[in-house]
């Protein structure tokens, strides 16, 4: 990466800055691979932050499917964590998992199911066959106690395809019978999952992130108190292809240490099952810091404090530091050691994840952006004027202070309560044009698609080589958001 005039003496935000074009000879956007440079290589540069308001089954299961990883945060108890992971490994990789019903489900149960996922409808099913579909639209104005079996649509009525069905077989399928969801059933008739038109042609355009056994791949986090080495050990032997540790100050001694252990528990892991499994360490901002954490046995390091919508560390303390500056130096320093970066936080437009990548990140963590979403851990709520929200809270945050304290005394947590970094409830509007992950996902990589085809770029290694960078005023990024009414 190059600045078009000599790089400035201060420090730069995404809005800071722009890419100017340059020559190209790519023809489409499809032409662009826009595979991680970290060691992970995952399909997509994209990963969700392990936040507890944001990252759970659904969420990793979706995003691996569009060929990015979600992070399980630290908090949730390991027994917990091997579970979602044994799920999320179990889980279709072309296929949706389909919220399912039993037949004498009453229609207020399945009317607060069905908005777990962005396709809209439950599968009844019985001893694992399916038997029909409900919509919200189905039970809209129904008695909340009338079954679904009374209200749904019988799967002779429905499209039906086998598991070995191709996206674009299932998409012609759907497309013939105008019908808006295709049920995938195995060789007993049992069900797998669920498909959408739109779903199926994504699957066609995306590759999933999948392990070496074909499974889709999940992350999880492991902190660094308590024995993070304990933790470690039991995620890996779950089938974790990520461990994630992180604090708001990633560059201490006790992060250090906690680094070297947890890299002696995945090397022992490594030499027995020969599986090399990435370990992530941050967060930090700094040269130094990177270097640190790598030469403790980091694999990538995750690089921001402040930046983020729930944190509020830079307003507290004045620790932290813009974020573009941070990623372009702290990955300049990781790929002089053979490593890479993750650009964590600060990330509200496409436009910011291509800046973070053109800057040298291995891959970029989205957090509160993805927290308004259907797949997100919590439950989907309405405002006053009936605007569908979800609720978000920062990591650091009293409400996540309180769940990673839960087993020290009264005392312990009151204290603890008082060093609280971080908003505890926020309103995250689901966008009524991109509801889904998968919708924001489509938004973010044809945004960074193209921004490689005006560098110029096949690759995320050659869109690094060949990015040019300017430094704007204030007016000149406002003078490029588009209006959404005359003026």
């Amino acid at each position: 990466m190059r600045f078009t005039t000599s790089k400035p003496d201060y420090d730069l935000t995404y809005d800071d800055v722009f890419m100017s074009p340059t020559r190209s000879s790519i023809r489409s956007r499809l032409e662009v691979d826009l595979t991680s440079t970290d060691s992970l290589a995952l399909p997509l540069p994209l990963v969700v932050a392990n936040m507890t308001a944001i990252s759970g089954r659904r969420m990793a299961e979706t995003v691996a499917r569009r060929g990015g990883i979600a992070i399980f945060p630290q908090d949730v108890p390991a027994a917990i964590v091997v579970k979602a992971i044994e799920r999320v490994k179990a889980a279709p990789v072309v296929f949706e998992s389909a919220i399912h019903v039993a037949p004498d489900t009453t229609a207020g149960e399945a009317l607060a199911l069905i908005p777990k996922r962005s396709h809209g409808a439950a599968v009844v099913v019985e001893g694992g066959v399916p038997l029909g579909v409900v919509s919200s639209g189905d039970l809209d104005g129904l008695d909340r106690f009338v079954q679904v079996r009374e209200a749904m649509v019988p799967i002779a009525e429905l499209t039906t395809v086998p598991a070995s069905a191709s996206p674009t077989e299932i998409f012609d399928a759907l497309s013939e019978r105008r019908h808006k969801l295709a049920i995938a059933l195995d060789p007993d008739g049992r069900l797998v999952g669920v498909l959408t038109p739109k779903g199926a042609m994504r699957a066609a355009l995306y590759s999933p992130a999948v392990d070496h056994a074909g499974s889709l791949r999940v992350g999880t986090a492991v902190g660094i108190s308590g024995d993070a080495a304990a933790r470690a050990a039991t995620l890996l032997d779950a089938g974790a292809d990520v461990l994630v540790m992180d604090t708001a100050h990633g560059h201490q001694e006790r992060m250090i240490a906690g680094v070297e252990r947890v890299r002696s528990v995945r090397d022992e892991y490594a030499a027995r099952t020969g599986r090399r499994v990435p370990i992530v360490a941050g967060n930090i901002v700094t040269r130094e810091g990177t270097t640190d954490l790598i030469e403790a046995g980091a694999d990538v390091v995750k690089v921001g404090v402040g930046p983020g919508a729930m944190c509020t560390t830079r307003m507290q303390t004045g620790v932290g530091r813009p974020q573009f500056s941070a990623v372009l130096d702290c990955a300049e320093a990781a790929r002089d050691m053979g490593k890479s970066i993750w650009a964590d936080g600060g990330v509200r437009h496409p436009r910011d994840v291509a800046l973070a990548l053109a800057a040298g990140a291995g891959a970029v963590m989205i957090g509160s952006w993805f927290a308004g979403t259907y797949e997100s851990t919590g439950p989907l709520m309405s405002d006053a004027n009936g605007r569908v929200y979800k609720e978000s809270f920062g990591m650091a945050s009293s409400r996540a202070v309180r769940a990673r304290t839960r087993d020290q005394s009264l005392l312990e947590r009151a204290r603890a309560s008082l060093f609280e970094e971080g908003i505890s409830n926020s309103r995250m509007y689901l966008d009524p044009q991109r509801p889904g992950v998968e919708d924001l996902i489509d938004f973010i990589v044809s945004g960074v698609r193209s921004s490689c085809t005006y560098a110029g770029a096949r690759t995320l290694d050659d869109f690094h080589a060949r990015a040019s960078i300017g430094v704007q005023s204030r007016s000149g990024y406002e003078e490029g958001r588009p209006l959404h009414v005359s003026w």
